[in-house]
C-alpha cells in the first residue's frame, strides 16, 4: 500500500507526534512520517522522534526576522521532505494567512475543545468556568483565522463534578491520541475531503460514533 508522507510540527513534548508515530507502526495505517520539525531547539519530542528513526529539524523562530521570515523557511524545510499533509502536534505559533493558504487543505491541526466553542488558550479553564457538560477536541483543517477551518472529526467526554483544569485536560488529552490518528488516516486515505469549507466524509466502515468518541 502506497503511504502519504506527511511531517508533523511541535514545539514541545510532542505527546500527539507520539501518537501519530506509534498509529503510523501498523502497516495498515495510511501515512509514514517523514519529518519532525519544532521552532524550538529544545523540544522534547524532537529527541523521541530521532530515537524513533524518524528526520528532525529545527527552525528556530528566534533566528529570524518577523513571521514571514520564519514561515518561509519553514516552508522550504518542510518541501525538502515532500509531504503532502502537514500536521500541528502542539505547534505554538499562530501561521500567517500566507502559509496557511499555501498548505490550504494540507495543513491539519488538533485543538483541546469542541470548536468552534473555546478558541485560543486555557481552553479546560474556560470549559469549567462556563459550566459546560461536555468538552473535548477537534481536528479540522487550518484556515487564516485561530482555531478555525474544516472540522474532520470530534471526540468528546464529561465533564465530571470535582473537576480540575488538570484532570479534565489529561481526559481530553486521552481522548485527543485516539482521534488525531484516526483523522490524519482519514485524510491521508482521501476519505475526508473539503468541499464547500465542509468536510465529506467517505467511510463505509467507520460509524460516526467513532469520529464523536474515539474507541480504543
Amino acid at each position: 500500500m502506497a503511504k502519504t508522507k506527511i511531517a508533523v510540527l511541535i514545539s514541545g513534548r510532542g505527546s500527539n507526534m507520539q501518537a501519530l508515530l506509534d498509529a503510523a507502526k501498523d502497516e495498515d495505517f495510511p501515512a509514514e512520517i517523514v519529518l519532525v520539525a519544532s521552532n524550538r531547539p529544545d523540544a522534547a519530542g524532537l529527541a523521541v522522534a530521532e530515537a524513533a528513526g524518524i528526520a528532525t529539524e529545527v527552525i528556530d523562530h528566534r533566528d529570524y526576522e518577523g513571521r514571514a521570515a520564519f514561515e518561509e523557511a519553514l516552508d522550504s524545510t518542510l518541501k525538502m521532505y515532500g509531504p503532502r499533509i502537514v500536521c500541528l502536534a502542539g505547534f505554538m505559533r499562530i501561521l500567517t494567512p500566507w502559509f496557511t493558504e499555501r498548505w490550504r487543505d494540507l495543513l491539519i491541526n488538533i485543538h483541546p475543545s469542541l470548536l468552534p466553542a473555546f478558541k485560543g488558550l486555557h481552553t479546560h479553564e474556560r470549559a469549567l468556568e462556563a459550566g459546560v457538560r461536555i468538552h473535548g477536541c477537534t481536528v479540522h483543517y487550518v484556515r487564516p483565522e485561530m482555531d478555525d477551518g474544516p472540522i474532520i472529526g470530534q471526540a468528546a467526554v464529561p465533564v465530571l463534578p470535582g473537576d480540575t483544569p488538570d484532570t479534565l485536560a489529561a481526559r481530553v488529552l486521552e481522548a485527543e491520541h485516539k482521534l488525531y490518528p484516526q483523522c490524519v488516516a482519514l485524510a491521508c486515505s482521501g476519505k475526508a475531503r473539503v468541499a464547500g469549507e465542509r468536510v465529506r466524509l467517505q467511510v463505509r466502515e467507520f460509524g460516526a460514533e467513532l469520529l464523536m468518541n474515539p474507541h480504543d
